[in-house]
């Protein structure tokens, strides 16, 4: 990648990173570990008939207890003033040493699945809950970087490998998937060393990547019969572009053809940064498939 590439993504993530949290106006659990929890913000703007579209949004950070939702909380508040009713949730990601950063385990096995499952299951009743504004039938998934693997997998959850202990009978009710510069393609993804290496890791290293690969991989659970547009800066460093082009290779050869946007001049983390015009794209791809 050239440096100017890598210069602008940088300045990207200084960017985004220099936000203040935007606080919640409600935060709820969905079970007793201090990760399990999701923060609710309520739409501004005027009231829509049959309430606002629910927007659940998955932060990313290579699945590494390093990253929390903080600093997609000015996203979710970007989205509140847009008129979604948004739910940004936190799940248990890999721990580590203290300052160990992007050497922390990505991820744990099978707990993080186990609570994207939950939160996609118990939204509905949350959102209620929380936000008497929100439409659950109108709900939107949205996840970035490794996030958005996530987002892609929960709604595959229907297609999963019938002994999987996360599938589901029917398809989850969902308006459609925005998956953001998205680790939509696992095999491709540890092929090219994403996210420092942390693809294999994340399934367990290297004596269970391939066991665990057709449980966890979205490319490998198509056709979902749910719409997904996948969200790309064409100069992203961080998760490249062939990621997300080779899950909608996968979709298309299956016969379910994935929206791709690919923005010039954009890396990993504008996709997310309310000071970006990408942002704007973003909530755009959005509002198309929830209204």
């Amino acid at each position: 990648m050239p440096d100017d590439a890598v210069a602008r993504e940088a300045a990207e993530a200084d960017s985004l990173f220099a936000h203040p949290p935007v606080p919640p106006e409600a935060t709820l659990r969905y079970g007793e570990h201090p990760d399990q929890l999701v923060d609710f913000y309520a739409p501004r703007g005027p009231e829509h008939p049959g309430g606002h579209p629910l927007v659940l949004v998955l932060h990313g950070g290579a699945w590494r207890a390093t990253y929390d939702r903080a600093h997609l909380t000015p996203f979710a508040g970007l989205l509140a003033r847009r008129g979604f009713a948004v739910a940004l949730a936190e799940y248990r990601r890999g721990a580590g040493l203290p300052g160990q950063g992007a050497k922390a385990r990505p991820g744990r096995w099978p707990e993080t699945f186990d609570d994207i499952a939950t939160v996609l299951d118990t939204l509905p009743g949350l959102a209620r809950k929380a936000l008497p504004r929100a439409d659950p039938a109108r709900t939107v998934l949205c996840g970035h970087s490794s996030g958005g693997h996530l987002a892609l997998w929960a709604a595959a959850r229907h297609v999963l490998p019938a002994d999987a202990p996360w599938r589901r009978a029917e398809p989850p009710a969902l308006r459609g998937v925005v998956a953001l510069a998205p680790l939509a393609d696992l095999a491709l993804a540890r092929e090219r060393g994403v996210c420092e290496g942390a693809v294999e890791p994340f399934l367990g290293g290297p004596a269970t990547f391939g066991e665990r690969l057709p449980y966890a991989d979205p490319a490998r659970l198509l056709p979902t019969g749910i719409a997904t547009t996948l969200v790309q800066g064409r100069d992203d460093t961080e998760v490249p572009s062939v990621v997300a082009e080779s899950f909608a290779d996968a979709a298309s050869a299956a016969g379910e053809p994935a929206g791709v946007t690919l923005l010039e001049g954009i890396g990993h983390y504008a996709l997310v940064d309310p000071a970006a015009d990408a942002s704007a794209v973003v909530a755009e791809e959005i509002a198309q498939l929830a209204w």
